[in-house]
């Protein structure tokens, strides 16, 4: 009696794509799960005030991976209100910055994973928007939230895949991203003021 012995092909090594180091990455996720501690980060903003609704926020050292991190340079941004909203409209108001996180966080999302599936990206856009109704923060009416009644995501995704896997792609974006999850979740947030 023979015995046939079948041969499998090597699995192909994921290569870089999308501007993602994949091969980086892969290594990063078998660290982190070999030490879940360096999955642990704080991360910090630091705000001030210039004038009216005017406002500058810097961003550099975070914890994370074990230890403290700084960066090469501060990254910064602003914010204001539109003259309709009684400021000088130097910056996006806060709310847009808020969906500006997530529009970034999302995409992020697809780029990388895009990229450890091997699909390779031409291009991605999208458009969120959300529903506010301003009689809540200017105390007018005790029943309407101060934040968004609502938040709606749209992406157009353009790769080599079908339609399926990228709409896959763009759902697994949305079940991973940080941004998504303090949005839908919610997240406890404490603030002390302490007078100068």
């Amino acid at each position: 009696m023979t015995q046939t012995i079948e041969k499998t092909a090597p699995k192909a090594e994921r290569i870089a794509m999308n501007g993602v180091d994949v091969p980086t990455f892969t290594a990063t996720l078998g660290a982190v799960d070999d030490n879940r501690d360096i999955a642990q980060f704080t991360f910090r903003a630091n705000g001030q005030w210039l004038a009216g609704t005017h406002s500058r926020v810097t961003m550099n050292g975070f914890y994370g991976a074990c230890g403290e991190q700084e960066r090469e340079g501060d990254h910064t941004v602003e914010g204001d209100h539109p003259a309709v909203l009684c400021g000088k409209d130097n910056a996006a108001t806060p709310v847009e910055l808020l969906l500006a996180a997530l529009a970034s966080c999302l995409t992020a999302g697809i780029g990388n994973i895009a990229a450890m599936r091997q699909v390779k990206l031409n291009a991605v856009d999208c458009t969120i928007e959300g529903d506010i109704d301003l009689c809540g923060i200017l105390g007018l009416d005790p029943n309407v939230r101060n934040g968004f009644a609502g938040v709606r995501a749209t992406f157009r995704i353009d790769g080599d895949a079908d339609a399926a896997t990228l709409e896959k792609i763009v759902h697994q974006s949305v079940a991973r991203s940080a941004v998504f999850d303090v949005l839908t979740n919610g997240v406890p947030v404490t603030v002390e003021a302490i007078a100068a």
